[in-house]
């Protein structure tokens, strides 16, 4: 059977999802047709139901509970792995709502948590994650708000940090932050749904396991070339929560829907369930 899969170029995705792409495991007669792109166009498939797999924000979810489920398996999730908003002047936290922002994306998780902390921030444009760093030091904008290998490059560009996001969110719901997970379709037979989960934590175990056979793939479409950086990006969003969420993985996800309802782009969106693919 043929799954369409749509994952985002990141180390933790390629990384994660390397052994089912490249059939390093039994894919128990599964093929996959796979779409690599950024967060924010992967987003857009999930709003338009154009891929069977998706790797999406997981602020996302509510926009498409009706068309899709969430797998257990293959989460970007913990403690300390938050986005980064990040300037070239010192600005201050209260200043940041009057500040022109670089967002990765109206949809993503990273533009959720800036919402929550600076709710009347709304001088924002849209990037493609990799670019943010340097709209902010080309002054395009005051600040950005860094993902993925942006944190671990901003000091070396003579960016300062503004605010962690993910400390932010930790502080107040006392949950892990909830940033990608994979989204299947919902109309799918339930047997599908639990052998692809399955396959996905199969994959992630491999690749903890064998880093060295998934690290071809993950180079040949990471941003940041430095294997290091690559290395300590894995190290950081690929953790216990990416083989499964477990119950303290589902109830940080239930915590980020449950906030979502304060936002005005949620109004009126109701959850379908169930949620998770059990």
């Amino acid at each position: 059977m043929k799954i369409k899969l749509a994952l985002s170029t990141c180390p933790n995705d390629t990384f994660i999802f390397d052994a089912l792409v490249n059939k390093r495991l039994n894919t128990a007669g599964y093929n996959f047709d796979v779409t690599l792109a950024d967060i924010q166009e992967l987003n857009n498939l999930a709003l338009c139901s154009n891929a069977d797999m998706v790797k999406i924000s997981y602020a996302l979810y509510p926009m498409i509970c009706k068309d899709y489920q969430l797998l257990t398996a293959g989460s970007a999730l913990g403690e300390g792995v938050g986005p980064l908003v990040v300037s070239k002047r010192k600005v201050y936290p209260d200043e940041v709502e009057h500040t022109k922002i670089a967002i990765p994306g109206q949809t993503t998780t990273a533009n959720f948590l800036l919402s929550l902390a600076f709710p009347k921030a709304s001088n924002k444009k849209v990037y493609l994650f990799s670019d943010i760093e340097e709209a902010v030091l080309q002054n395009e904008v005051d600040v950005g708000v860094l993902i993925h290998e942006g944190r671990f490059t901003y000091r070396q560009k003579g960016l300062f940090k503004v605010m962690d996001l993910g400390d932010f969110w930790e502080k107040t719901t006392s949950t892990p932050i909830p940033l990608g997970g994979i989204a299947i379709r919902r109309n799918l037979p339930e047997r599908i749904k639990q052998e692809l989960n399955s396959l996905t934590r199969q994959s992630v175990e491999y690749a903890l396991s064998n880093t060295g056979a998934a690290m071809p793939f993950v180079k040949q479409h990471a941003q940041e070339m430095d294997e290091h950086v690559i290395l300590s990006h894995i190290k950081l969003y690929v953790n216990k929560f990416s083989i499964d969420l477990g119950e303290r993985g589902k109830q940080a996800v239930l915590k980020m829907l449950e906030n979502s309802s304060s936002l005005e782009q949620y109004k009126g969106v109701e959850l379908t369930e169930p949620i998770f693919v059990c």
